[in-house]
């Protein structure tokens, strides 16, 4: 009776594997699209630059989409809440469709950073909503088998974006702005797709929107990453501007916190940060998205810098990284499946993230190729190993409803933890790049030409074409700098480490085998199943909180977190036991039209 009762709602459809292939393959080809357009300017900027002019506001082309992307992602998980996941995954993919068009077509860099900023709010919406709609259809016991494939979308589109850039800048017949052009067909192609093979069941949820805690949620975001962005760089660290934005920042974020305490229906609940679940996979999400982007942005300088690769080639000594990435999802994913064992993953993977920018911190001037590329292979599978495992435990840990609001939530950990990765290695590199040059153009006694004390850097074709000596202090100060960035990873590497290894093993959902066909129950049994399952219900929101045999069974139907048995036990009966109940006494006795009246009896 209460295997065919759980049984009885059709709330969460069963999709074969063909089924998934079919819509993780629109879900791939939209956030390759997206991840690639964010890297494809990398190789295409300093030509940009040089026709459209403002190089004091270079790097803010590739800033504003990462602002508008980390404040965005989790908006864009409670939106989904209200108007459902495929609606707003076809709005984001048609929002970055527009953006794109309009970034090729800009006059001035005013426009293009304005484009590039509503690009990074597409790009927000498709990272975020293509982890939910994967855990709206696949079970986490199941998910493992298909979390690897989305992982590697990220290591491939590092490649792809570069190599695709410089080919594009080299082509007379295409030129910079088909860089924003080109990803335009994919992304049609990938909204055909999931408006073809992506069929959720529609869910009735509030239609109530926390337009407060997103003020305040972005506002705060925004303030920070402003704060990262600018500082050192348009004001110094110690002045009006660093600690305006950092008030803005906290004042906003304790009005943030007081907003999601009070709304009806928050965009991250605060249930969420009771649990240890959510909160340890944040932060280990944090550290891998500094350590990941900190490694992945500057990686290059070294490659085309010191080693005098073209970006082409450069794209390509990173494809070591891209292959242990992906064997890494895919093997760890198929194993979780088998086994449902997930928690040695991410605690693994992120050691070997570890040991990965420790190698790449001695790299030299001299190292061989062979050697770079197995220092990229080692990282490379650390982070296959843990980021895809660190969503599937954040989604495997909170309960159904909060799905969205948990991927969402680790999604914005790992780009805020991204962009302080990046500010705060830049910021390193910079200051041991003056140093050292000033450092060993004074112990050299070497004088610039034009009586300078300086060097001025252009860009790694121009520092090639430099004096030697000049260009071996620079290829020295850049291989020492890099050094220091790579090394200042290892311990924010460890730290992730150790928030996956107080992660709680909880069992996964779900299984891999079909449950057996059950006996269809009678009318009779139908209504009285629904009937015990209100009274049970009315029974656990009536309980005064002292502890009874009934409210522990019920309680363990809820997955085990930091809540109270009582807390776990109401979830469960308003999640589960009552719109049970009321499907199954729908199903007994539907509601009839009446032929006279025309209304419904």
């Amino acid at each position: 009776m209460v295997a065919q009762t759980q049984a009885a709602p059709p709330a969460r459809r069963q999709y074969t594997h063909r089924e998934i292939l079919e819509v993780m393959s629109g879900l791939m080809l939209a956030m390759l699209t997206s991840m690639i357009s964010t890297s494809v300017v990398g190789t295409a900027l300093p030509t940009i630059v040089g026709e459209l002019g403002g190089q004091d506001q270079y790097s803010w082309v590739a800033s504003a989409t990462m602002l508008t992307m980390t404040v965005s992602t989790p908006l864009w998980g409670k939106l989904s809440d209200v108007f459902g996941r495929k609606l707003l995954f076809q709005s984001a993919l048609g929002l970055f469709v527009a953006a794109s068009l309009v970034a090729g077509l800009s006059q001035n860099m005013g426009q293009l950073i304005a484009a590039r900023a509503v690009q990074g709010l597409g790009v927000g919406g498709l990272s975020a909503l293509a982890q939910v709609i994967l855990g709206d259809i696949v079970s986490p016991r199941e998910r493992g088998r298909y979390s690897g494939y989305m992982g590697a979308v990220f290591g491939i589109s590092t490649v792809a974006g570069p190599l695709l850039g410089g080919f594009i800048v080299d082509a007379d017949w295409l030129g910079w702005r088909w860089c924003f052009y080109v990803v335009v067909p994919f992304a049609v192609v990938a909204f055909l797709v999931i408006q073809k093979v992506l069929k959720l069941p529609k869910i009735t949820r509030s239609t109530s929107i926390d337009i407060w805690g997103a003020t305040t949620i972005t506002a705060s975001a925004s303030a920070l990453m402003l704060l990262l962005t600018l500082g050192g760089n348009e004001f110094e660290w110690n002045s009006f501007w660093t600690y305006f934005l950092a008030a803005i920042c906290l004042f906003m974020l304790a009005l943030a916190v007081l907003a999601e305490r009070t709304s009806r229906n928050p965009i991250l609940p605060p249930r969420l940060f009771r649990n240890r679940t959510f909160v340890l996979t944040g932060l280990a999400s944090l550290f891998v998205g500094m350590a990941m982007f900190g490694a992945m942005i500057y990686l290059p300088q070294y490659l085309q810098i010191v080693k005098g690769l073209s970006p082409t080639s450069s794209g390509l000594m990173t494809l070591p990284m891209v292959v242990a990435l992906f064997l890494g999802g895919v093997i760890s994913g198929k194993i979780v499946t088998q086994t449902g064992k997930w928690k040695i993953f991410p605690v693994a993977g992120l050691l070997i993230v570890a040991v990965g920018l420790f190698l790449l911190s001695r790299l030299h001037v001299d190292s061989s190729e062979w050697l770079i590329g197995f220092d990229v292979a080692v990282l490379g599978t650390g982070l296959g190993l843990s980021m895809q495992m660190l969503i599937l435990a954040a989604q495997n840990g909170s309960e159904l409803r909060d799905m969205a609001s948990t991927t969402s939530g680790v999604s914005f950990f790992r780009s805020l933890g991204g962009a302080v990765g990046v500010a705060a290695f830049g910021a390193i590199l910079t200051n041991r790049l003056r140093d050292e040059m000033a450092s060993m153009l004074q112990a050299g006694h070497i004088a610039l030409p034009g009586g300078g004390s300086d060097v001025q850097l252009g860009s790694p074709e121009a520092i090639q074409h430099m004096p030697g000596p000049i260009k071996n202090i620079v290829l020295e100060a850049f291989t020492r700098g890099l050094e220091t960035v790579f090394i200042v990873g290892v311990p924010i590497a460890l730290l992730g480490f150790l928030a996956a290894l107080l992660l709680k093993e909880l069992p996964l959902r779900g299984s891999s085998t079909p449950p057996p066909e059950a006996r269809p129950l009678s009318k009779d049994d139908l209504v009285l199943a629904g009937l015990l399952l209100e009274l049970v219900a009315q029974r656990v929101e009536r309980a005064n909180g002292a502890r009874s045999a009934l409210l522990t069974a019920v309680a363990r139907m809820a997955p085990p977190d930091d809540r109270s048995e009582r807390e776990r036990a109401r979830s469960v009966a308003h999640d589960l036991l009552r719109p049970t109940s009321r499907a199954l006494i729908a199903r007994a006795a539907p509601p009839q039209k009446d032929l006279v009246t025309g209304g419904i009896s």
